[in-house]
């Protein structure tokens, strides 16, 4: 190298320049600065949950939710499938009792209506047939009819409902005091005569009173009345 060459040759200091040092400084003194501002200023937790849920719609955000079965489609097959299996227990419940009526029974063919709506079966008793006016004791004529009924029940599934209820003529003395009365006391005999003379499960049952308060007919009439004094048993296939 020559000596010319020499003179030329600048030195270059290693390092971090100075000016960087003052760079981050300040910017060090703005993050306090703001930060100070932020502990200061108040926060609308509701304003904020606003513009939250604003922009989870817009970018589209979803939660993600537990999947515990695959969807599954009903095809028309299972669906009139489950529909033959319903109507098929429902005929093993109205059969027997027709038959019943049919052969044993006569003298109560009049006084008992089977109804179904969808997966309901219920069995209505005029009053008549069951007890005295304004009692709640079961006639003896009807009680073999009854443990029928009760044994076809007890070869089913579901649950019982014994609903009593009355017309809206008022009662006048004796120990129930109201028609609402009397119709629970009417449902709570057929219970448990049932309890006690067929093996249903007791889980199985429950009693309710309606009084005059459901009527099927017009309390205008004779006829109307007779069809409003009943207890229904209802089957929930």
């Amino acid at each position: 190298m020559r000596e010319n060459d020499a003179e030329f040759i600048e030195e270059i200091e290693t390092g971090t320049p100075a000016w960087m040092l003052t760079y981050g400084d300040l910017m060090c003194l703005l993050l306090c600065f703001f930060v100070l501002l932020l502990s200061f200023s108040e926060m609308d937790r509701n304003k904020y949950r606003i513009v939250s849920g604003s922009m989870k719609n817009a970018f589209g955000i979803q939660r993600k939710k537990p999947i515990f079965d695959s969807p599954k489609g009903q095809k028309m097959i299972s669906k009139e499938f489950d529909q033959a299996i319903v109507l098929a227990k429902v005929r093993d419940v109205i059969d027997p009792i027709k038959q019943q009526l049919e052969e044993d029974f006569k003298e109560f063919k009049a006084s008992v209506e089977i109804a179904v709506v969808e997966k309901e079966v219920t069995i209505r008793i005029l009053g008549e047939a069951t007890f005295n006016s304004g009692q709640a004791k079961l006639k003896k004529e009807f009680a073999p009819l009854l443990l029928k009924i009760g044994e076809v029940l007890n070869k089913t599934r579901g649950d019982i409902i014994i609903a009593g209820h009355t017309d809206n003529v008022p009662l006048i003395g004796g120990q129930y005091g109201s028609n609402l009365g009397l119709s629970m006391a009417r449902a709570g005999t057929v219970a448990e005569y049932l309890l006690k003379s067929t093996s249903i499960d007791p889980k199985r049952l429950s009693t309710m009173g309606f009084g005059e308060y459901r009527p099927i007919a017009s309390n205008d009439t004779v006829q109307g009345r007779k069809k409003n004094r009943r207890v229904e048993i209802i089957l929930t296939m």
